[in-house]
């Protein structure tokens, strides 16, 4: 808004570039040259209109993000006031002796009219208010801006993790988290910028009260000494302009700190400023009947101002009883239609309608969870569950089955449960009227509230009242609300099960995609090469080790490629696996070039490769301290990794590669198992670490 009126102002300028330049060469063309009154008056008109017009805009902002050109706008309007000032000081001093109209009309009614030509009135009513300014208004907008930007820039690491959590459990997508986070960016540069710009205000009133004195003194001394005035027509002359001029300056100033001071206290909201305080100041009707009983009281008191106090006790009684009512009228329940008659059902003999499908994916909550869950009652897990299906099935490469939802009488009030094929796997408990702050493992302080660890990582988290929640982001927390706990949870648990959630329904439909773009492709892979419980097996394997299916015709053509060699899954899956490896490195090690690995010694990979030969023989397999030996090595190298914030990649020979990927898969799970030739030509492998080298100690050797 504020940039569209320095557009308008000058003729459409700024969208040239120009806007600036030409008002920063007006202002200084203000300084040097000198102003007839004319000029004057249009300019003292306009800084009074601009400075009305920024208050309104703070007014009706919904949030002061809305209007963050602010603090630009707040000191090109403190520069055009004291420019206008040392124009208006030159007019005055100038021409003052010819009488208190040489100055333009406006310096003048504010002196003749305002202040009633009385310039010691003048003076009391410039001092008070430069005291309103000055040490009320100004001083407290300060402080406020200066604390709002301390917790601010304190905050935005806890934002920036709270929308990544976000973005991780599908609630959002990309863009959505992009704006946020340039929503939080903008409002550190705001309130940074705020606490600066609210010094020029503080500068610009205390500017005001000296030009007042050099005015003055000025004025006295070049009316007596140069003009020949008598010191009491100087005096009346020049203090009754300098006093005009002041006010004509400061009211704008005090309209601009009053600005100042409402948009850094502020709270974003979806209502305006008018709406929020007439719903919080005036929304309980026990308020307006306490304050109308006092008044009344103290309107019966002889010698008091009957007729005050009592027409406000009955305004203020008025306005209690219809609220109350109103409220009456939003507790009456809407009365249920009445139902017919249930007509009872005649016996008959069970049917397979009778057994129920189990649900694929289901979750059962406490009753006290209800609310979450519907809509009606504001609750928001619905979307958030339908954010993460949407996300997963985006990343995995299919679509992931509706969730079932209903209410368990036997869980704890609190409390939910998740099912796959109708088996729990998961189950926690929430506060669905707290917040969950998160250590990411990092924090600056200490937090009140129920101890607990977020159900899904197993991070330390406190439940705390949503009233802290601005204040645990200060100090590096993660804050989530209720249903994004269960969201998120949710989440991981179907990835790490995403196996599970593939069906020979879900083949078939990839294929018919697929089948779309490169039907000859599809043909000859089912059913001329493969049957679909192979492929199903094939993708079943992949998912399992986290490896999306999105590339469905790269693994198509992979196992029409290889499967008229070979029909065993566990085959046509390490096939698959080296077709993908540029995608599982991009996954794993992002764009760079250099991969650092984890290897065993020859010795030891021939070990254990003799031994799945003895397992596969019937024999006894691994001995289980070289297995614990080995397990105690891998361990130690993935947290040298962890600590350096690198990936932990395992390489081994094609063959014992699903056997220890199936050994480390839930014991070590940042351990990335990786064969030779799943590893593109374009990247460099960088050695870190050597396990079982000389194998009897089976010592690690980075």
């Amino acid at each position: 808004m504020a940039t569209e009126v320095v557009s308008t102002g000058f003729g459409g300028l700024s969208r040239h570039g120009l806007g600036a330049p030409v008002l920063l060469v007006m202002m200084l063309a203000m300084i040097i040259i000198p102003l007839p009154p004319m000029a004057l008056d249009m300019f003292f008109t306009f800084n009074i209109t601009l400075s009305l017009v920024i208050l309104m805009v703070t007014v009706y902002a919904m949030r002061p993000l809305d209007f963050g050109v602010f603090p630009t706008v707040l000191l090109v309007s403190t520069l055009l006031r004291l420019a206008l000032n040392v124009a208006s000081t030159r007019v005055v001093l100038l021409n003052g002796h010819t009488g208190t109209g040489s100055a333009g009309k406006v310096i003048e009614a504010f002196g003749e009219f305002v202040v009633g030509g009385n310039y010691a009135v003048g003076l009391v009513v410039f001092g008070i208010l430069v005291i309103i300014n000055f040490v009320v208004v100004t001083k407290g907008a300060g402080r406020v801006s200066e604390v709002s930007a301390r917790f601010t820039l304190d905050a935005m690491p806890g934002k920036q993790m709270a929308i990544d959590a976000d973005l991780n459990a599908g609630l959002i997508t990309q863009d959505e988290a992009r704006a946020r986070r340039e929503d939080v960016s903008r409002e550190a540069d705001f309130y940074g910028a705020m606490d600066g710009a609210s010094k020029f205000v503080r500068g610009d009133a205390i500017a005001g009260i000296l030009i007042l004195f050099i005015n003055i003194l000025g004025g006295l001394a070049i009316g007596t000494l140069q003009f020949g005035l008598s010191v009491g027509d100087a005096l009346h002359n020049y203090t009754l302009l300098t006093i005009g001029d002041g006010l004509v300056a400061q009211i704008p100033s005090l309209v601009l700190s009053s600005a100042t001071a409402i948009i850094v206290t502020r709270v974003s909201s979806k209502q305006r400023m008018g709406d929020q305080v007439m719903q919080q100041l005036f929304g309980n009707p026990m308020v307006l009947a306490v304050s109308a009983g006092v008044i009344g009281f103290m309107g019966l008191i002889p010698g008091m101002p009957n007729l005050a106090f009592l027409t406000l006790a009955t305004l203020a009684g008025t306005g209690a009883w219809f609220g109350w009512k109103h409220q009456q009228q939003a507790l009456v329940p809407v009365q249920a239609a009445p139902r017919a008659e249930e007509v009872p059902a005649e016996a008959r003999d069970l049917s397979w309608d009778d057994v129920g499908p189990v649900d694929i994916i289901g979750l059962e909550v406490g009753y006290r969870l209800i609310p979450l869950v519907d809509r009606s009652q504001g609750g928001q897990m619905m979307d958030r569950i339908k954010g993460v299906r949407k996300k997963l099935s985006q990343e995995l490469g299919f679509l992931v089955q509706p969730v079932h939802i209903r209410d368990n009488l036997e869980l704890a009030p609190s409390a939910y449960r998740i099912l796959l094929m109708g088996v729990p796997v998961g189950e926690a408990e929430i506060y669905p009227d707290r917040d969950l702050a998160i250590n990411p493992g990092r924090v600056f302080g200490t937090l009140q509230g129920v101890a607990t660890k977020d159900p899904a990582f197993g991070l330390e988290a406190v439940w705390i009242p949503r009233s802290e929640r601005d204040n645990a982001q200060t100090l590096g927390y993660t804050v989530v609300d209720p249903s994004t706990v269960v969201a998120t949870h949710l989440s991981e648990l179907l990835q790490s099960h995403a196996h599970e959630l593939i069906g020979h329904e879900e083949v078939q439909q990839l294929l018919d995609v697929l089948g779309k773009a490169a039907p000859k492709l599809v043909e000859d892979l089912v059913p001329n090469t493969l049957s679909i419980g192979v492929v199903l097996k094939v993708l079943q394997n992949l998912l399992e080790e986290r490896i999306p299916v999105r590339d469905m015709r790269t693994i198509a053509e992979t196992l029409a490629e290889f499967g008229s060699r070979s029909q065993d899954p566990g085959a046509l899956t390490a096939a698959a696996r080296v077709a993908l490896g540029r995608s599982i490195i991009q996954h794993i090690n992002g764009m760079g070039s250099e991969l650092q690995v984890i290897t065993l010694d020859p010795s030891l990979e021939q070990l254990l490769q003799q031994s799945l030969q003895t397992v596969s023989e019937g024999g006894v397999g691994i001995e289980p301290g070289l297995a614990e030996r080995m397990h105690r090595s891998l361990v130690e190298s993935v947290r040298r990794q962890e600590a350096a914030g690198q990936a932990s990649i395992l390489l081994v020979t094609p063959s014992i590669r699903p056997w220890l990927a199936k050994l480390v898969r839930h014991s070590i799970p940042g351990l990335h198992v990786l064969a030779y030739n799943e590893i593109p030509d374009n990247k460099q492998i960088k050695v870190v670490a050597n396990i079982g080298q000389g194998t009897p100690g089976l010592d690690a050797k980075s």
